[in-house]
């Protein structure tokens, strides 16, 4: 049953409507400028397919009562994004940590994006591991590696240190912190800053994996949720 629901991109619990109907674009205001900056610098640190829409937006005139094609755009924003909205300064926050941790992290991308993996999959986010498989890609994670981040650390073919950033993730689920044998592996290959980073990587994909569950946020267009290879 729970492969069944994972090949449909269903997380467990993540079924029926969106909880909080995100923005039209007659409901966004002004506050929508100041996050801009951060989304954008976001979308091109992973590549996202939002980039030329935001900054279309951030040239753009919200009281321009003659451009209809900038509302239009405003309504193409994705849904989580709409959604957020409905809190912009907790949303400012949180596009800000996610710049740091995407753009200007100490983790190589390889890394970072095998602990977010494994985190999403664990809490079984649709929205959070279809979008991570497409970044993962960009930084080699091969579809063979990430079929094998379903089962995790035990997985065959791992090299030590990724089997150690998995088993981080899992530990953290699981435990709330990180044994001391897998952090003897990973400080042989991590320096300070990375070591710090990694558990605040996976805490912050896991408090998105929550607020993307909870609020069962509709996955994005191309999106195919759990399914994702």
């Amino acid at each position: 049953m729970a492969r069944e629901r994972a090949a449909r991109g269903i997380g467990k619990g993540v079924t029926g409507a969106p909880r909080i109907a995100p923005l039209e674009a007659h409901e966004i205001s002004d506050e929508l400028a100041g996050l801009l900056a951060s989304m954008i610098a976001i979308n091109a640190v992973v590549g996202s397919r939002e980039a030329e829409t935001l900054t279309e937006l951030q040239a753009a005139d919200l009281h321009d009562e003659a451009a209809p094609d900038m509302r239009a755009m405003l309504g193409n924003l994705p849904e989580i994004m709409r959604t957020m909205l409905r809190h912009p300064a907790l949303f400012t926050q949180l596009a800000n940590t996610g710049l740091q941790l995407l753009g200007h992290g100490a983790l190589p991308g390889r890394d970072r994006e095998l602990a977010i993996l494994r985190i999403g999959w664990l809490c079984r986010a649709p929205y959070e591991w279809g979008e991570h498989v497409l970044i993962a890609k960009k930084y080699g994670v091969t579809s063979v590696e990430i079929e094998a981040i379903t089962t995790g650390s035990t997985a065959p073919g791992w090299s030590e240190h990724d089997r150690a950033i998995l088993r981080a993730a899992e530990e953290l689920h699981a435990d709330a912190t990180i044994s001391d044998a897998t952090w003897a592996t990973l400080a042989a290959r991590y320096d300070d800053r990375q070591l710090i980073e990694l558990p605040v990587v996976i805490g912050q994909y896991q408090a998105v994996a929550y607020y993307q569950n909870a609020l069962r946020i509709s996955l994005h267009h191309d999106n195919p949720g759990l399914s994702a290879r």
